[in-house]
């Protein structure tokens, strides 16, 4: 009886669960952008990636590199490893972040920094972070836009909030709650860094 080459086995198996595990990028990003109602274009738009692009990796067509996952996770408000993780069979109904065990979440934006304190996007409805606004970020020219909604509390500092043609100047204890709906852009126009508790509530 021939015995198996353990080494084989050794370089088979990783080939196998690396497969299985890049064939699921695709419907992970479709399930996710159709759970939080964004059509292909919505999602091209926000996460600056091509619709036609989308679509493919959706289809498992195309894998994506590293640069686009990155824009298709912070578009969609997930960690790039939602991507590649394992997925849980038992879904959280209770989630607790200890400070000092806060994981970032990643944004494309200079001078913005969040440190996660809610659950999985995929179980909760909500998302929230603890923002940093360094002096002087800004979200860019163009407007923001996507479903669902955003609710700002500001911890310390002061901030500029434009939704649609209003503007909002925020500062210590102030909140903002708005539709994603609305085009709408932000900015610290002070010399200190601003604080801020940050929501994302999705649709749907």
């Amino acid at each position: 009886m021939t015995k198996k080459d353990p080494s084989l086995e050794v370089r088979v198996e990783p080939a196998l669960e690396l497969n299985e595990i890049v064939s699921m990028i695709g419907p992970k990003i479709a399930g996710l952008r159709k759970a939080q109602g964004l059509s292909l274009q919505q999602l091209a738009t926000a996460s600056d990636v091509s619709a036609a692009a989308i679509h493919k990796i959706e289809r498992s067509g195309m894998v994506p590199t590293i640069t686009t996952l990155l824009k298709l996770a912070g578009a969609l408000g997930v960690p790039v490893n939602y991507f590649v993780a394992e997925d849980d069979p038992h879904p959280e109904s209770v989630h607790i972040t200890k400070s000092e065990a806060r994981k970032v979440v990643y944004t494309p934006h200079d001078g913005l920094a969040l440190g996660g304190i809610s659950g999985s996007y995929r179980q909760f409805q909500a998302a929230a972070a603890v923002a940093s606004m360094s002096a002087g970020a800004n979200s860019g020219v163009k407007q923001l836009k996507h479903p669902g909604e955003e609710l700002v509390y500001v911890l310390s500092g002061q901030v500029r909030f434009t939704v649609g043609n209003d503007v909002y100047a925020l500062k210590m204890g102030d909140s903002l709650h708005f539709s994603g709906d609305v085009p709408h852009r932000w900015e610290n126009l002070g010399k200190k860094t601003a604080q801020l508790i940050w929501f994302a509530l999705r649709s749907g």
